[in-house]
Protein backbone atom coordinates (compact mmCIF):
# COMPACT_ATOMS: atom_id res chain seq x y z
CA UNK A 1 0.00 0.00 0.00
CA UNK A 2 2.54 2.48 0.84
CA UNK A 3 4.00 2.06 -2.65
CA UNK A 4 1.10 2.72 -4.45
CA UNK A 5 0.77 5.46 -2.31
CA UNK A 6 4.31 6.85 -3.23
CA UNK A 7 3.72 5.97 -7.06
CA UNK A 8 0.42 8.04 -7.56
CA UNK A 9 1.98 10.67 -5.66
CA UNK A 10 4.71 10.72 -8.03
CA UNK A 11 3.20 10.67 -10.78
CA UNK A 12 1.28 13.43 -10.01
CA UNK A 13 3.84 15.48 -9.34
CA UNK A 14 5.66 14.05 -12.72
CA UNK A 15 2.04 15.46 -14.64
CA UNK A 16 2.17 19.04 -12.66
CA UNK A 17 5.42 19.62 -13.70
CA UNK A 18 5.07 18.78 -17.34
CA UNK A 19 1.73 21.03 -17.13
CA UNK A 20 3.94 23.73 -15.63
CA UNK A 21 6.47 23.21 -19.06
CA UNK A 22 4.00 23.14 -21.37
CA UNK A 23 2.75 26.60 -19.97
CA UNK A 24 5.56 27.92 -19.82
CA UNK A 25 6.86 27.43 -23.26
CA UNK A 26 3.49 28.60 -24.82
CA UNK A 27 3.53 31.78 -22.61
CA UNK A 28 7.62 32.07 -24.38
CA UNK A 29 6.16 31.23 -27.65
CA UNK A 30 3.37 34.23 -27.33
CA UNK A 31 5.86 36.22 -26.54
CA UNK A 32 8.50 35.72 -29.15
CA UNK A 33 5.31 35.91 -32.35
CA UNK A 34 4.34 39.30 -30.47
CA UNK A 35 7.43 40.46 -30.71
CA UNK A 36 8.11 39.36 -34.21
CA UNK A 37 4.75 40.90 -34.97
CA UNK A 38 5.72 44.47 -32.93
CA UNK A 39 8.98 44.38 -35.41
CA UNK A 40 7.10 43.70 -38.31
CA UNK A 41 4.80 46.75 -37.91
CA UNK A 42 7.63 49.34 -37.23
CA UNK A 43 7.19 48.90 -33.07
CA UNK A 44 4.11 49.74 -30.75
CA UNK A 45 5.93 52.34 -28.66
CA UNK A 46 5.43 55.65 -30.92
CA UNK A 47 3.13 57.98 -29.96
CA UNK A 48 0.20 58.49 -31.69
CA UNK A 49 -0.37 61.87 -33.51
CA UNK A 50 -3.96 63.15 -34.29
CA UNK A 51 -4.25 65.00 -37.28
CA UNK A 52 -6.81 68.00 -37.08
CA UNK A 53 -8.39 71.10 -38.48
CA UNK A 54 -7.38 74.21 -36.91
CA UNK A 55 -7.99 78.00 -36.89
CA UNK A 56 -6.44 81.33 -35.91
CA UNK A 57 -8.12 83.10 -33.07
CA UNK A 58 -8.24 86.33 -34.72
CA UNK A 59 -10.34 89.26 -32.38
CA UNK A 60 -11.38 92.14 -33.74
CA UNK A 61 -14.83 93.54 -34.66
CA UNK A 62 -17.52 91.63 -35.82
CA UNK A 63 -21.83 92.66 -36.49
CA UNK A 64 -23.56 89.50 -35.03
CA UNK A 65 -27.42 88.88 -36.65
CA UNK A 66 -30.50 88.12 -35.02
CA UNK A 67 -32.28 85.41 -37.11
CA UNK A 68 -36.21 84.62 -35.42
CA UNK A 69 -39.30 83.53 -37.67
CA UNK A 70 -42.11 85.83 -38.48
CA UNK A 71 -45.19 86.41 -40.20
CA UNK A 72 -45.66 88.93 -42.67
CA UNK A 73 -48.84 91.03 -42.40
CA UNK A 74 -50.44 94.54 -44.10
CA UNK A 75 -50.35 97.68 -41.77
CA UNK A 76 -53.71 98.60 -43.83
CA UNK A 77 -56.39 96.19 -44.04
CA UNK A 78 -59.88 97.16 -44.29
CA UNK A 79 -63.00 95.21 -43.46
CA UNK A 80 -65.92 95.73 -45.85
CA UNK A 81 -69.34 95.89 -44.67
CA UNK A 82 -72.63 96.42 -45.66
CA UNK A 83 -74.27 99.32 -43.45
CA UNK A 84 -78.19 98.43 -44.86
CA UNK A 85 -79.75 95.44 -45.82
CA UNK A 86 -80.91 94.79 -49.22
CA UNK A 87 -80.28 92.84 -52.28
CA UNK A 88 -77.39 93.34 -54.50
CA UNK A 89 -77.74 94.52 -57.71
CA UNK A 90 -74.14 95.67 -59.14
CA UNK A 91 -70.67 94.27 -58.21
CA UNK A 92 -67.40 95.26 -59.28
CA UNK A 93 -65.88 92.84 -62.47
CA UNK A 94 -62.64 92.25 -59.93
CA UNK A 95 -64.95 91.73 -57.10
CA UNK A 96 -63.49 88.07 -55.82
CA UNK A 97 -60.48 86.85 -53.44
CA UNK A 98 -57.57 88.66 -54.93
CA UNK A 99 -59.45 90.76 -57.50
CA UNK A 100 -57.25 94.03 -58.07
CA UNK A 101 -59.43 97.58 -57.31
CA UNK A 102 -58.39 101.30 -57.14
CA UNK A 103 -59.14 104.19 -54.99
CA UNK A 104 -62.99 105.39 -55.80
CA UNK A 105 -64.11 102.05 -57.60
CA UNK A 106 -67.71 101.03 -56.98
CA UNK A 107 -67.05 97.41 -55.62
CA UNK A 108 -71.11 96.75 -54.51
CA UNK A 109 -74.36 98.23 -54.84
CA UNK A 110 -77.05 97.42 -53.31
CA UNK A 111 -81.12 97.70 -54.41
CA UNK A 112 -81.81 101.38 -52.96
CA UNK A 113 -85.51 100.92 -53.32
CA UNK A 114 -86.48 100.89 -49.62
CA UNK A 115 -83.76 103.67 -48.92
CA UNK A 116 -85.33 105.78 -51.63
CA UNK A 117 -88.78 105.33 -50.08
CA UNK A 118 -88.04 106.10 -46.41
CA UNK A 119 -85.96 109.32 -47.63
CA UNK A 120 -88.99 110.29 -49.56
CA UNK A 121 -91.77 109.75 -46.68
CA UNK A 122 -89.33 111.66 -44.50
CA UNK A 123 -88.94 114.48 -46.55
CA UNK A 124 -93.19 114.67 -46.78
CA UNK A 125 -93.06 114.72 -43.06
CA UNK A 126 -90.52 117.37 -43.24
CA UNK A 127 -92.56 119.57 -45.95
CA UNK A 128 -95.55 118.99 -43.49
CA UNK A 129 -93.77 119.93 -40.15
CA UNK A 130 -92.35 123.31 -42.01
CA UNK A 131 -95.73 124.22 -42.35
CA UNK A 132 -96.63 123.52 -38.82
CA UNK A 133 -93.76 125.47 -37.88
CA UNK A 134 -94.94 128.86 -39.98
CA UNK A 135 -98.17 128.49 -38.76
CA UNK A 136 -96.92 128.88 -35.19
CA UNK A 137 -94.72 131.74 -36.04
CA UNK A 138 -97.33 133.68 -37.88
CA UNK A 139 -99.54 132.54 -34.53
CA UNK A 140 -97.09 134.00 -32.31
CA UNK A 141 -97.12 137.64 -34.23
CA UNK A 142 -100.49 137.81 -34.33
CA UNK A 143 -100.82 137.37 -30.15
CA UNK A 144 -97.61 139.93 -30.26
CA UNK A 145 -100.23 142.58 -31.64
CA UNK A 146 -102.99 141.61 -29.87
CA UNK A 147 -100.96 141.61 -26.39
CA UNK A 148 -99.80 145.49 -28.25
CA UNK A 149 -103.58 146.15 -28.86
CA UNK A 150 -104.50 145.09 -24.97
CA UNK A 151 -102.05 147.49 -23.68
CA UNK A 152 -102.80 150.56 -25.94
CA UNK A 153 -106.70 150.23 -24.91
CA UNK A 154 -105.73 149.55 -21.24
CA UNK A 155 -103.68 152.99 -21.04
CA UNK A 156 -106.84 154.90 -22.67
CA UNK A 157 -108.85 153.25 -20.22
CA UNK A 158 -106.29 154.44 -17.25
CA UNK A 159 -106.88 157.84 -18.26
CA UNK A 160 -110.67 157.89 -18.31
CA UNK A 161 -110.90 156.70 -15.17
CA UNK A 162 -108.30 159.42 -14.31
CA UNK A 163 -109.60 162.01 -15.82
CA UNK A 164 -113.21 161.00 -13.93
CA UNK A 165 -111.01 161.56 -10.83
CA UNK A 166 -110.50 164.84 -11.35
CA UNK A 167 -114.03 165.78 -11.94
CA UNK A 168 -115.05 164.56 -9.26
CA UNK A 169 -112.32 166.44 -6.82
CA UNK A 170 -113.73 169.60 -8.66
CA UNK A 171 -116.82 168.38 -8.26
CA UNK A 172 -118.53 168.46 -11.48
CA UNK A 173 -118.41 164.47 -11.81
CA UNK A 174 -120.26 162.16 -10.14
CA UNK A 175 -118.71 159.13 -8.04
CA UNK A 176 -120.67 156.39 -10.50
CA UNK A 177 -119.28 157.57 -13.79
CA UNK A 178 -115.71 157.50 -11.75
CA UNK A 179 -116.63 153.81 -10.86
CA UNK A 180 -117.33 153.08 -14.64
CA UNK A 181 -113.84 154.75 -15.40
CA UNK A 182 -112.00 152.11 -12.48
CA UNK A 183 -114.02 148.71 -13.72
CA UNK A 184 -113.32 150.06 -17.68
CA UNK A 185 -109.55 150.06 -16.49
CA UNK A 186 -109.63 146.99 -14.83
CA UNK A 187 -111.31 145.08 -17.53
CA UNK A 188 -108.38 146.35 -19.91
CA UNK A 189 -105.52 145.38 -17.43
CA UNK A 190 -107.64 141.71 -17.17
CA UNK A 191 -107.71 141.86 -21.20
CA UNK A 192 -103.45 142.41 -21.17
CA UNK A 193 -103.25 139.35 -18.89
CA UNK A 194 -104.90 136.89 -21.62
CA UNK A 195 -103.18 138.31 -24.55
CA UNK A 196 -99.90 137.39 -22.67
CA UNK A 197 -101.47 134.10 -22.28
CA UNK A 198 -102.31 133.39 -25.68
CA UNK A 199 -98.49 134.63 -27.14
CA UNK A 200 -97.02 132.21 -24.63
CA UNK A 201 -99.25 129.19 -26.33
CA UNK A 202 -98.15 130.48 -29.39
CA UNK A 203 -94.72 130.76 -28.80
CA UNK A 204 -94.59 127.33 -27.13
CA UNK A 205 -96.27 125.84 -30.24
CA UNK A 206 -92.96 127.64 -32.32
CA UNK A 207 -90.94 125.53 -29.67
CA UNK A 208 -92.86 122.30 -30.26
CA UNK A 209 -93.06 122.78 -34.05
CA UNK A 210 -89.41 123.63 -34.03
CA UNK A 211 -88.06 120.67 -32.75
CA UNK A 212 -90.14 118.44 -35.14
CA UNK A 213 -88.69 119.84 -37.59
CA UNK A 214 -85.29 119.35 -36.32
CA UNK A 215 -86.32 115.49 -35.76
CA UNK A 216 -87.39 114.70 -39.40
CA UNK A 217 -84.14 116.77 -40.14
CA UNK A 218 -81.98 114.02 -38.41
CA UNK A 219 -84.30 111.27 -39.21
CA UNK A 220 -84.16 112.30 -42.90
CA UNK A 221 -80.24 112.93 -42.90
CA UNK A 222 -80.01 108.83 -41.58
CA UNK A 223 -82.62 108.04 -44.53
CA UNK A 224 -80.11 109.82 -46.72
CA UNK A 225 -76.79 107.78 -45.89
CA UNK A 226 -78.41 104.76 -45.62
CA UNK A 227 -79.03 105.77 -49.36
CA UNK A 228 -75.45 106.43 -50.06
CA UNK A 229 -74.42 103.22 -48.28
CA UNK A 230 -75.99 101.29 -50.79
CA UNK A 231 -72.91 102.04 -52.45
CA UNK A 232 -69.93 100.67 -51.03
CA UNK A 233 -66.87 102.47 -53.21
CA UNK A 234 -62.87 101.43 -52.49
CA UNK A 235 -61.16 104.07 -50.13
CA UNK A 236 -57.68 102.78 -51.44
CA UNK A 237 -55.61 100.70 -54.21
CA UNK A 238 -55.80 97.31 -52.52
CA UNK A 239 -56.29 93.83 -53.50
CA UNK A 240 -59.50 91.86 -52.33
CA UNK A 241 -59.67 88.77 -49.78
CA UNK A 242 -62.49 86.92 -48.52
CA UNK A 243 -64.74 87.85 -51.29
CA UNK A 244 -67.87 85.53 -51.01
CA UNK A 245 -70.84 87.76 -52.49
CA UNK A 246 -72.05 86.82 -55.85
CA UNK A 247 -74.43 89.47 -57.55
CA UNK A 248 -78.29 88.78 -56.81
CA UNK A 249 -77.61 87.71 -53.32
CA UNK A 250 -79.22 88.82 -50.45
CA UNK A 251 -76.86 90.66 -47.70
CA UNK A 252 -77.85 92.06 -43.74
CA UNK A 253 -77.00 94.91 -42.00
CA UNK A 254 -73.77 95.18 -40.60
CA UNK A 255 -72.91 91.74 -42.68
CA UNK A 256 -68.42 91.64 -43.32
CA UNK A 257 -68.29 91.43 -47.69
CA UNK A 258 -64.91 90.82 -47.71
CA UNK A 259 -61.37 92.56 -47.14
CA UNK A 260 -59.72 94.88 -48.92
CA UNK A 261 -56.10 94.80 -48.40
CA UNK A 262 -53.00 96.96 -48.99
CA UNK A 263 -50.26 94.85 -51.01
CA UNK A 264 -47.58 97.90 -50.50
CA UNK A 265 -47.97 98.38 -46.64
CA UNK A 266 -46.44 95.17 -45.41
CA UNK A 267 -44.61 94.82 -42.10
CA UNK A 268 -43.18 91.38 -40.52
CA UNK A 269 -44.52 90.73 -37.09
CA UNK A 270 -41.94 88.79 -34.78
CA UNK A 271 -41.64 87.47 -31.17
CA UNK A 272 -38.19 87.52 -29.67
CA UNK A 273 -36.72 87.03 -26.05
CA UNK A 274 -36.55 89.47 -23.07
CA UNK A 275 -32.92 89.28 -23.75
CA UNK A 276 -32.86 89.01 -27.37
CA UNK A 277 -35.23 92.30 -27.14
CA UNK A 278 -32.70 94.82 -24.78
CA UNK A 279 -30.21 93.44 -27.62
CA UNK A 280 -31.83 95.96 -29.39
CA UNK A 281 -32.60 99.06 -27.62
CA UNK A 282 -29.81 101.95 -27.58
CA UNK A 283 -28.71 103.99 -24.33
CA UNK A 284 -31.77 105.30 -24.07
CA UNK A 285 -34.09 102.38 -23.49
CA UNK A 286 -36.05 102.95 -27.60
CA UNK A 287 -35.81 100.34 -29.89
CA UNK A 288 -33.03 101.00 -32.82
CA UNK A 289 -33.80 101.37 -35.95
CA UNK A 290 -31.94 98.73 -37.29
CA UNK A 291 -31.70 97.00 -40.48
CA UNK A 292 -33.66 94.00 -41.46
CA UNK A 293 -33.80 91.00 -44.25
CA UNK A 294 -37.07 89.00 -44.18
CA UNK A 295 -36.19 85.95 -46.48
CA UNK A 296 -39.23 83.90 -48.09
CA UNK A 297 -38.11 80.26 -49.18
CA UNK A 298 -40.26 79.26 -52.11
CA UNK A 299 -39.15 75.77 -53.84
CA UNK A 300 -35.69 76.37 -53.05
CA UNK A 301 -35.25 79.84 -54.08
CA UNK A 302 -34.64 82.63 -51.35
CA UNK A 303 -36.84 85.78 -51.59
CA UNK A 304 -34.79 88.79 -49.71
CA UNK A 305 -36.52 91.75 -48.23
CA UNK A 306 -35.21 95.02 -46.88
CA UNK A 307 -36.86 96.51 -44.19
CA UNK A 308 -36.33 98.42 -40.96
CA UNK A 309 -37.64 97.64 -37.28
CA UNK A 310 -40.38 99.84 -36.27
CA UNK A 311 -42.02 99.53 -32.93
CA UNK A 312 -42.90 96.78 -30.71
CA UNK A 313 -46.03 95.72 -29.03
CA UNK A 314 -47.80 98.01 -26.05
CA UNK A 315 -48.28 94.41 -24.06
CA UNK A 316 -46.77 91.11 -23.89
CA UNK A 317 -50.14 89.38 -24.60
CA UNK A 318 -51.93 86.49 -22.69
CA UNK A 319 -50.49 83.35 -22.28
CA UNK A 320 -46.93 84.84 -24.55
CA UNK A 321 -43.59 85.39 -23.74
CA UNK A 322 -40.87 88.10 -24.39
CA UNK A 323 -41.76 90.93 -26.50
CA UNK A 324 -43.41 91.46 -30.19
CA UNK A 325 -41.17 93.37 -32.55
CA UNK A 326 -42.90 94.74 -35.91
CA UNK A 327 -40.61 95.49 -38.90
CA UNK A 328 -41.71 97.86 -41.86
CA UNK A 329 -40.93 96.20 -45.58
CA UNK A 330 -39.28 97.76 -48.27
CA UNK A 331 -40.50 97.17 -51.85
CA UNK A 332 -42.25 93.74 -51.33
CA UNK A 333 -42.96 92.26 -53.66
CA UNK A 334 -43.53 88.71 -54.51
CA UNK A 335 -44.56 88.20 -50.97
CA UNK A 336 -47.71 88.46 -49.18
CA UNK A 337 -50.02 88.73 -46.05
CA UNK A 338 -49.87 85.31 -44.25
CA UNK A 339 -46.36 84.26 -45.26
CA UNK A 340 -43.76 82.86 -42.79
CA UNK A 341 -40.54 84.07 -43.37
CA UNK A 342 -37.22 84.27 -41.58
CA UNK A 343 -35.85 87.28 -40.05
CA UNK A 344 -32.61 88.37 -39.44
CA UNK A 345 -31.88 91.84 -37.60
CA UNK A 346 -28.58 93.47 -37.48
CA UNK A 347 -27.28 93.86 -34.16
CA UNK A 348 -24.79 96.49 -33.08
CA UNK A 349 -21.31 96.08 -33.48
CA UNK A 350 -18.92 94.29 -31.21
CA UNK A 351 -15.90 94.50 -30.41
CA UNK A 352 -12.69 92.02 -29.79
CA UNK A 353 -14.41 88.88 -30.24
CA UNK A 354 -13.06 86.19 -32.19
CA UNK A 355 -15.33 84.15 -34.70
CA UNK A 356 -14.82 79.85 -34.23
CA UNK A 357 -16.81 77.45 -35.56
CA UNK A 358 -19.83 75.88 -33.18
CA UNK A 359 -17.91 72.40 -33.03
CA UNK A 360 -14.64 74.03 -31.71
CA UNK A 361 -16.41 75.31 -28.73
CA UNK A 362 -17.58 72.69 -25.50
CA UNK A 363 -20.45 72.67 -23.34
CA UNK A 364 -18.40 74.38 -20.28
CA UNK A 365 -17.30 77.01 -23.04
CA UNK A 366 -13.72 75.77 -23.39
CA UNK A 367 -11.77 75.31 -26.27
CA UNK A 368 -8.71 73.39 -27.59
CA UNK A 369 -5.68 74.84 -28.67
CA UNK A 370 -2.70 73.60 -30.11
CA UNK A 371 0.89 74.57 -28.06
CA UNK A 372 4.54 73.63 -27.63
CA UNK A 373 5.44 70.93 -29.55
CA UNK A 374 2.06 71.02 -31.04
CA UNK A 375 0.36 69.54 -27.70
CA UNK A 376 -2.89 71.06 -26.76
CA UNK A 377 -4.05 73.05 -24.51
CA UNK A 378 -7.67 73.18 -22.93
CA UNK A 379 -8.33 76.94 -22.02
CA UNK A 380 -11.70 78.42 -20.97
CA UNK A 381 -13.46 81.21 -23.41
CA UNK A 382 -16.18 83.79 -22.57
CA UNK A 383 -19.31 83.01 -25.51
CA UNK A 384 -21.18 85.68 -26.16
CA UNK A 385 -23.28 84.92 -29.13
CA UNK A 386 -24.36 82.06 -31.45
CA UNK A 387 -23.86 82.76 -35.03
CA UNK A 388 -25.68 79.63 -36.67
CA UNK A 389 -22.88 77.01 -37.13
CA UNK A 390 -20.46 79.80 -35.61
CA UNK A 391 -20.28 81.23 -32.37
CA UNK A 392 -18.50 84.99 -31.05
CA UNK A 393 -16.02 84.03 -28.33
CA UNK A 394 -13.81 86.10 -25.77
CA UNK A 395 -10.55 85.37 -24.41
CA UNK A 396 -6.81 86.71 -23.36
CA UNK A 397 -3.76 86.04 -24.44
CA UNK A 398 -5.26 83.65 -27.92
CA UNK A 399 -4.37 85.95 -30.42
CA UNK A 400 -3.26 84.38 -33.73
CA UNK A 401 -3.30 81.01 -31.72
CA UNK A 402 -4.20 78.29 -33.04
CA UNK A 403 -7.81 76.35 -31.79
CA UNK A 404 -9.12 72.74 -33.28
CA UNK A 405 -12.16 73.51 -35.53
CA UNK A 406 -13.63 70.36 -34.65
CA UNK A 407 -13.60 68.53 -31.33
CA UNK A 408 -13.79 64.98 -30.52
CA UNK A 409 -13.68 62.74 -27.59
CA UNK A 410 -10.29 61.18 -29.04
CA UNK A 411 -8.93 64.76 -28.67
CA UNK A 412 -7.65 66.21 -25.03
CA UNK A 413 -4.73 68.75 -23.06
CA UNK A 414 -1.78 66.89 -23.92
CA UNK A 415 -2.30 65.25 -27.02
CA UNK A 416 0.01 65.58 -29.74
CA UNK A 417 -1.45 66.62 -33.11
CA UNK A 418 -0.39 67.58 -36.48
CA UNK A 419 -2.02 70.86 -37.30
CA UNK A 420 -3.96 71.07 -40.44
CA UNK A 421 -4.77 75.01 -41.64
CA UNK A 422 -7.81 76.20 -43.96
CA UNK A 423 -4.89 77.57 -46.45
CA UNK A 424 -3.20 73.90 -46.59
CA UNK A 425 -6.49 72.24 -47.90
CA UNK A 426 -5.96 74.10 -51.17
CA UNK A 427 -2.64 72.98 -51.64
CA UNK A 428 -1.82 70.48 -54.30
CA UNK A 429 -0.76 67.49 -52.65
CA UNK A 430 2.61 66.92 -53.36
CA UNK A 431 4.15 63.83 -54.90
CA UNK A 432 5.43 61.03 -53.00
CA UNK A 433 8.75 60.48 -52.94
CA UNK A 434 10.35 57.43 -55.26
CA UNK A 435 13.23 55.21 -55.10
CA UNK A 436 14.68 52.73 -57.16
CA UNK A 437 15.56 49.12 -55.64
CA UNK A 438 17.66 46.69 -57.03
CA UNK A 439 16.78 43.15 -58.24
CA UNK A 440 17.94 41.19 -55.00
CA UNK A 441 15.99 44.12 -52.42
CA UNK A 442 12.76 43.95 -54.57
CA UNK A 443 12.93 40.20 -54.64
CA UNK A 444 12.62 39.64 -51.15
CA UNK A 445 10.07 42.22 -50.42
CA UNK A 446 8.05 40.42 -53.18
CA UNK A 447 8.52 37.39 -51.39
CA UNK A 448 7.83 38.82 -47.84
CA UNK A 449 4.45 40.29 -48.90
CA UNK A 450 3.35 36.86 -50.71
CA UNK A 451 4.44 34.95 -47.76
CA UNK A 452 2.36 37.03 -45.83
CA UNK A 453 -1.18 35.66 -44.80
CA UNK A 454 -2.79 38.33 -43.00
CA UNK A 455 -2.63 40.55 -45.50
CA UNK A 456 -5.67 41.05 -47.99
CA UNK A 457 -5.70 39.85 -51.37
CA UNK A 458 -6.51 43.18 -52.66
CA UNK A 459 -3.96 45.35 -50.63
CA UNK A 460 -1.40 42.53 -51.60
CA UNK A 461 -1.94 42.40 -55.39
CA UNK A 462 -2.03 46.19 -55.02
CA UNK A 463 1.29 46.38 -53.21
CA UNK A 464 2.98 43.75 -55.68
CA UNK A 465 2.14 45.84 -58.39
CA UNK A 466 4.18 48.95 -56.83
CA UNK A 467 6.41 46.68 -56.38
CA UNK A 468 7.30 45.43 -59.51
CA UNK A 469 7.31 48.75 -60.81
CA UNK A 470 11.00 50.37 -62.02
CA UNK A 471 10.59 52.95 -59.01
CA UNK A 472 8.70 52.26 -55.64
CA UNK A 473 7.39 54.98 -53.48
CA UNK A 474 10.19 55.66 -50.55
CA UNK A 475 7.40 55.54 -47.99
CA UNK A 476 6.08 52.38 -48.95
CA UNK A 477 10.02 50.84 -49.00
CA UNK A 478 10.43 51.84 -45.00
CA UNK A 479 7.35 50.48 -44.04
CA UNK A 480 8.52 47.07 -45.63
CA UNK A 481 12.46 47.75 -44.25
CA UNK A 482 10.97 47.98 -40.89
CA UNK A 483 8.15 44.99 -40.82
CA UNK A 484 11.45 43.38 -42.53
CA UNK A 485 13.65 43.76 -39.78
CA UNK A 486 16.10 44.80 -42.31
Amino acid sequence: MRFLRKSFVGLFLLAATLALAIFALDMVRSAIEARGDNERRGGGGRERVFAVNVVPFTPGQEIPELVVFGEVQSRRVLDLRSSVGGTVIELHPSFADGGTVAKGDLLVRIDPSDAETAVALIEADLIDAQADLKQAIDAVTLAEDEVLAAREQSQLREKAAQRQRDLLNRGVGTAAQLESAELAASSAEQSILSRRQALQTAQGRVSTAQSRVTRIQINLEEAQRNLTDTKIYATFDGVLSGVTLVEGGTVSGNAQLGQLVDPTMLEVAFRVSTSQHARLLDENGALRPSAVTATLDVLGTSIDIEGQLSREAAVVGEGATGRLLFASLANASGVRPGDFVTVSIIEAPLEWVARLPATAVSSTSRVLVVGQEDRLEEIEVALVRRQGDDVLVRARGLRDRLVVAERSPLLGAGIKVRPLRPEDANKEPEAPAMVKLDDEERAKMIAFIEANNRMPAEAKKRVLSQLKKPEVPAQMVERLRGRMGG
